[in-house]
């Protein structure tokens, strides 16, 4: 079964955004960042825009669920 392409660019845009903000909570997390110092503007300024991917990539699926619920109610 082949998926939809709309589907498979929002569940993508969803992990990739997930891996991200984790990633950069990490770093903030990170002891070594925590005692020497360190700057963690970079990964907060990351995590701002990894939520956006994870919201927009959501918005796509919802819009793909509405369209395809239209083209079903169609069929029947």
């Amino acid at each position: 079964m082949t998926t939809i392409p709309a589907f498979q660019s929002g569940l993508n845009g969803i992990q990739t955004g997930l891996q991200s903000l984790n990633k950069n909570a990490a770093t903030i997390a990170s002891a070594d960042i925590i005692e020497s110092g360190g700057d963690i503007t970079a990964p907060l300024v990351n995590m701002i825009s990894d939520k956006q991917q994870v919201l927009a990539s959501a918005k796509v699926l919802e819009a793909n669920n509405a369209i395809i619920g239209s083209i079903l109610d169609l069929k029947v």
